[in-house]
């Protein structure tokens, strides 16, 4: 999604003692000007291991990693301009090859913006195509399309792989058109209650199926999901994360239960100084982070809230990345990345890598965790 927005002066210091607010304020046209005002903080900077080669007619989204057979790391990329993928080696950024071409067919693509990797599927959300389709890999092996039939304008997604097959949580952020001013016009709060949707999903071989499991959206001031495209969860503790973008209201992460249930826990609007926007969880035991981007047309900040509690632990930036949108955590190890790596969006144009132990050095975290 889009996004505009200044950056970030730096300051905060890296316990900052506020993590989760109560509630959010009622929303409203005043709302920004009647939240907290942000917090000083100190960002760290942490030179990236990598940028790929810059394509800025692709408009890149977001990207999703995974493990080739070969045992080298493919990250994967959306094109939404040029409705394809664009594969890049993840130990290098080394343009590999470009998938899919645009269209409505099985295996063609209109606007793709969502990814997700599970095992061996890859998920690709289609906002003008209204729906989610389904490859194999590592051949992108087009197997199937759902949701055309209940999703509007889809931007993000989650996968949960389950014993009896996946949870698929698909982010629908549609609009009531534009105003004079060319802004789009949110839909009151009564009609916010279908902001996402899960599908259950079924494979057997080359046979995917996919039924509606539930919509969710909470309609209250404080729970509505306003402006939504990214989203990740955390079954061991049944916690949803949905970002809220709507900035006249508040940039800050909802915290929802898996079965769609707002918990009245919101947290992020006293750090986020730009849009909120990707988010991963990086597991470390039964402890571990969230990793979280505010999205600015200068240097992208990335914070890291502690998985239980929702506080912050830590913020840094990179020496050139800017303006991300969609992030990826790669926890498996690589000859290169021997603790994972964590990529971003880099302006539309490509993507960037961190070092793990980079980052867990400078934020002073610990590199091996328990069971």
């Amino acid at each position: 999604m889009a996004r505009g927005m200044t950056l970030l002066a730096a300051a905060m210091t890296a316990c900052l003692a506020a993590g989760c607010t109560p509630a959010a304020a009622p929303a409203g046209a005043d709302a920004a000007a009647k939240a907290p005002a942000a917090t000083a903080r100190s960002v760290a900077t942490i030179a990236e291991a990598f940028l790929s080669p810059m394509t800025p007619e692709d408009n890149i989204d977001s990207p999703a990693a995974w493990k080739a057979p070969d045992g080298k790391t493919w990250l994967i990329a959306t094109a939404k301009a040029t409705d394809k993928l664009v594969v890049y080696d993840g130990s290098t950024g080394q343009h590999l090859r470009d998938v899919g071409t645009a269209g409505t067919a099985l295996g063609q693509f209109d606007r793709p913006n969502g990814i997700s990797i599970t095992d061996d599927l890859l998920w690709i959300v289609e906002r003008d195509n209204h729906r989610v389709q389904v490859f194999a890999l590592p051949d992108f092996t087009p197997l199937a399309v759902f949701g055309a039939d209940n999703l509007r304008k889809p931007y993000g997604l989650w996968v949960d792989r389950r014993a009896d097959g996946y949870s698929v949580y698909v982010t629908d952020s549609w609009d009531n058109g534009e105003d004079a001013q060319g802004k789009d016009i949110l839909p009151p709060l009564a009609e916010l209650d279908k902001r996402v949707r899960q599908y259950h999903v079924t494979r057997d071989g080359a046979k995917v199926e996919a039924t509606l499991a539930a919509s969710i959206g909470d309609t209250s001031e404080a729970g509505a999901l306003r402006v939504v495209e990214s989203i990740w969860g955390d079954p061991a503790n049944d916690r949803l994360l949905i970002a809220e973008e709507d900035e006249t209201y508040a940039s800050e992460f909802k915290v929802y239960t898996l079965a769609g249930r707002f918990t009245g826990t919101t947290f992020g609007r006293d750090v986020f100084q730009a849009q909120a926007e990707g988010v991963m969880l990086r597991t470390c035991g039964k402890d571990g982070w969230w990793i979280t981007t505010e999205q600015g047309k200068q240097r992208s900040v990335f914070h890291l809230f502690d998985r239980h509690t929702l506080k912050p632990v830590g913020a840094f930036q990179g020496n050139t990345v800017a303006n991300t949108d969609g992030i990826w955590m790669m926890q498996q190890p690589s000859p290169r990345f021997p603790h994972g790596a964590l990529y971003a969006v880099h302006d539309d144009q490509g993507v960037v890598a961190f070092d793990w132990e980079a980052i867990a050095k400078q934020l002073s975290l610990p590199l091996e965790c328990g069971a």
